[in-house]
């Protein structure tokens, strides 16, 4: 079994969902006492968070460079950034590593189109909806990317950072991105990808009548397969 390399703490909520799940994929895979082989590297989400409003993405992939560094050197096989909206700096990570970086809007991308999906709607952060480094990858895998308005997009930005990364779950705000959703729904979308490691907390499949891709549900799903591959 390989060992998965991980850069947390954005936030340590959806990290602590990565590990259990990741945990719970690999004891149901082969049974017994078994769990995942993880070398965990965690931020503080304070730093990340304030250089990502000042829109300093320079410091950020240095950050991230680091970290990853650290987990390369820790003896992991390949590395996950446990969060949709740092991938920004993805490839500024793959220059500074030998071992693979497994992207997560590569594995969601992947996904879609297995199950036949082309045209999807997308939640995330403002950075994650608005900037091409996400969206431009999963249209040239294919995909049509439908994003909400301006004013839909700052909501869902606000209550990632204002509540979801500080483990506040809200019904109105499950409600309100519920409506963003069939909004996204009446341009076309056929399913929508919850392009934020928090956003899975809020949001099930019961809240929507369109399938939710979950992207930690994802990534974890393709990091277990990594693992397993010989």
């Amino acid at each position: 079994m390989k060992t998965i390399g991980m850069i947390g703490g954005m936030s340590w909520e959806s990290t602590l969902s990565y590990y259990q799940q990741l945990n719970q994929a690999i004891k149901r895979e082969k049974g017994g006492l078994h769990s995942a082989k993880v070398n965990l590297v965690s931020v503080d989400f304070a730093e990340i968070e304030r250089l990502q409003h000042q829109g300093d993405w320079s410091a950020l992939a240095k950050l991230m460079q680091q970290a990853a560094g650290s987990v390369q050197a820790s003896g992991a096989d390949f590395l996950l950034i446990a969060t949709n909206t740092m991938h920004k700096v993805a490839a500024e990570v793959e220059q500074v590593i030998d071992i693979p970086l497994l992207h997560i809007g590569d594995a969601t991308a992947q996904a879609l189109l297995a199950d036949g999906i082309h045209k999807v709607g997308l939640l995330g952060t403002r950075f994650t909806m608005e900037q091409d480094f996400y969206k431009q990858r999963l249209q040239l895998q294919g995909l049509d990317v439908l994003i909400p308005d301006s004013q839909g997009r700052e909501g869902i930005h606000r209550i990632i950072y204002e509540e979801l990364c500080q483990g506040q779950i809200k019904d109105r705000s499950r409600q309100y991105y519920v409506a963003q959703i069939n909004q996204l729904k009446q341009l076309g979308a056929e399913a929508i990808i919850l392009g934020c490691t928090e956003i899975g907390l809020l949001l099930k499949q019961a809240d929507s009548d369109l399938p939710l891709y979950d992207t930690t549900v994802i990534h974890v799903q393709a990091a277990v397969a990594e693992s397993l591959r010989a």
